[in-house]
This record gives C-alpha cells, sequence and structure tokens, in this order.
C-alpha cells in the first residue's frame, strides 16, 4: 500500500488530484489517483514509475514503511507558512530517515538510543529551571562546562538524528520524532541548509531544548525558555565565568570575537547570554545591541562577520561507504542512498592525492 506516502509526496509538490494526473498525461485518471491514495487500489509498476518521476521522489520511497510519520512536528510561527512548505519538508525528513535506517539494518547495526535523561522532561515554569535542565543534560551526557566542537555529531552519538533539509522558507528548526508502529520512536531535529555555523548551533540547541523540556505558560514563553536552554547548553556558565569574568562594565570587539570562535556561537548570542547571568549590566548589553544593529549585524543576508562554517550530518555517509566497502550494497545503491551519481561516488572513493612534502 503506498497511499500515505503518494498523498504526501502530492502535498509536497504542490499538486492537486488533478494537476498530478495531469502531470503524467492522464495515464490514469485523477478519481484513480484518488483511489491510490485511500489504499482502495494498488498501481501497475509501470504507473508507480510515472507517478514517481512526476512528483521526483524514488520508488523506495513511495514503496516505503507506510507506518512510519513524522509526529510531533511544531511548525511554530515565523517558519513554514504553507501546507505545501509543510508537506515538503515532511517527505524529505521522512525519506532522510528511512534511508538510514535501511543502511542500519544492512549493517545489522541497531539504530541509536535516544540518550535521555531519566528526568527527562524537565519541568520549566520559570527561565532558571531552564537554565537548569541545560546544566543537567550536559551532566547526564558527561560533557563538562567545554565548549561543544561539532554538536551535530554529538547529538546524533545520543540518538538524535539531525536532517537537513531543503527549503525557500528558511525554517530555523524543527523538533519532531518518527513513529514506526509499535516500536519506539526515533528523535529527530529538522534544521534547514544554507545558514551559518553560529546560528545553525543555536537552532539545534533551541530545538534540543524544547525536547527535553515540559514548559508551562504560553508560546512566547516557550521560545524564550528554549532560548534560555539553548545559551546554556552551548555556553555554561562557569565556562563564561572562566572566559569572560563575573562583572564587566565593558569589552571590546577581540575579544567578543575570540569569544566567538571559542564558544563557536554568535557575538550576539554570547552578549544575550552575559546579560542573562549578570556579567554584563543591562546597560552595556544595550549599548552592544544597538551597536550590532547600526552594523547590519541583526538583518539578512549577512549578518556578523566571521561565519562559522555551517555543520553537516556525516554519520550516515559514513554508514553508506561502510556497508560498499564491505560488500553489503552495490555502487548504484550508495549513490543512489547518498543522492549522487555513481561517477560522483567512485570520485569520492579514490584514494586521495599524495600530500607534498616541503
Amino acid at each position: 500500500m503506498i497511499g500515505k506516502r503518494l498523498k504526501l509526496a502530492r502535498a509536497a509538490a504542490g499538486l492537486s488530484l488533478r494537476g498530478l494526473a495531469e502531470r503524467i498525461g492522464n495515464r490514469v485518471s485523477a478519481q484513480q489517483i484518488g483511489k491510490y491514495e485511500r489504499d482502495e487500489d494498488v498501481p501497475s509498476s509501470s504507473v508507480l514509475i510515472v507517478l514517481g518521476d512526476a512528483l521526483s521522489v524514488p520508488l523506495d520511497y513511495l514503496a516505503g514503511d507506510q507506518e512510519m510519520v513524522l509526529d510531533g512536528v511544531e511548525f511554530r510561527k515565523k517558519q513554514i507558512t504553507s501546507k505545501k512548505e509543510e508537506a515538503q519538508v515532511q517527505a524529505q525528513a521522512l525519506h532522510l530517515i528511512e534511508r538510514y535506517l535501511m543502511v542500519e539494518e544492512i549493517l545489522r547495526l541497531p539504530s541509536a538510543k535516544w540518550d535521555k535523561p531519566r528526568e527527562a522532561p524537565f519541568p520549566v515554569r520559570e527561565l532558571a529551571e531552564a537554565e537548569l535542565a541545560a546544566q543537567n543534560l550536559r551532566t547526564h551526557w558527561d560533557l563538562g562546562i567545554d565548549p561543544i566542537p561539532n554538536l551535530i555529531e554529538l547529538l546524533e552519538e545520543r540518538g538524535v538524528k539531525v536532517v537537513v533539509v531543503e527549503s525557500k522558507d528558511n525554517i530555523d528548526g524543527l523538533a519532531a520524532q518518527v513513529r514506526r508502529g509499535d516500536r519506539e520512536p526515533i528523535r529527530v531535529i529538522v534544521i534547514c541548509r544554507g545558514i551559518h555555523g553560529e546560528r545553525q548551533r543555536f537552532n539545534l540547541s533551541h530545538e534540543l531544548g524544547h525536547m527535553v523540556m515540559e514548559v508551562e505558560g504560553d508560546g512566547k514563553f516557550h521560545e524564550k525558555a528554549a532560548h534560555r536552554f539553548a545559551g546554556a547548553f552551548l555556553m555554561p556558565a562557569e565556562a563564561l565565568w572562566s572566559n569572560v569574568g563575573r562583572h564587566r562594565s565593558s569589552i571590546g570587539w577581540g575579544e567578543l570575537f575570540a569569544l566567538k570562535q571559542l564558544f563557536r556561537a554568535s557575538v550576539q548570542a554570547i552578549v544575550y547570554r552575559c546579560g542573562d547571568l549578570g556579567i554584563f549590566p543591562p546597560s552595556l548589553t544595550q549599548r552592544l545591541f544597538q551597536e550590532f544593529s547600526r552594523l547590519g549585524y541583526r538583518s539578512a543576508p549577512n549578518y556578523e562577520p566571521h561565519h562559522l562554517r555551517e555543520e553537516e550530518p556525516e554519520r550516515f555517509d559514513r554508514l553508506c561507504y561502510r556497508a560498499l566497502a564491505e560488500g553489503a550494497i552495490s555502487e548504484p545503491k550508495t549513490a543512489e542512498l547518498l543522492n549522487i551519481t555513481v561517477h560522483e561516488l567512485n570520485k569520492r572513493m579514490e584514494a586521495p592525492a599524495p600530500v607534498a612534502v616541503e
């Protein structure tokens, strides 16, 4: 049965039943496509191929695990603005997760289990409790107070699959879970490709906060709590006190941008965090943000200078290369899973050129 996947792929393409029928040259009618989506009938293999081509999705997606659904997605304000965009994000996320699980199964690897603290979700009624939630998660994951060098790698090691999608609406991030019948749900954070590394890391931490906290109050407070969690998770108080001091009346640009490289966070997030902790008085925080606005740091498209490189999920790629090297999958299948050509795959698998020694 392909009904759920077909309907989602059609919505992601922004097509009506009639529109899809026209796109496939009326090979089958709109009414017949409706029957496929309701699982009242099954398309022939030739019709399935035509539908997949028309919707730009592979056949293994349409014929994939129909019980697998993206659940608990919160399309928050100022992120996804249309049902089409919502469907596109869900379809991309499901397809990527399904490929991920396929490779794990081929290699007979257990899917990384969500390493959630026993006390989570942490109840949060005031912002100080969001700070405590971040401290507790760091303690549970044995992170100490050191900056996190690669946040995506950490999340994937701890059982949170990070999915990077293309989105013209430039979503900040979405915390969700993938349900597969009666099996344990898979925790997922969906982020958009093409944003600066410092913003990406803050968005990931923000979504992680939504995942581990149970916040009381309205939507605005939920977002404030997630922001506070993100700041505390990326920049523990003890680390800032050690590197900045407990009370400052001024700070220079050189020091701010050195802290950006250390904590891998934006200078704006650093200043905001120092304000939260009382390291900076309100007057200094306000003065710095006025200067950020004057310099254009708070506006798209460039934001602040000295951007950090965007992090990429790498575990899935490593598993694909491993499966190929062990003969568990073919080159064409590996290329399909990685969404590249066989030629590009062969280039990646070639030995690197020797490095000249001076």
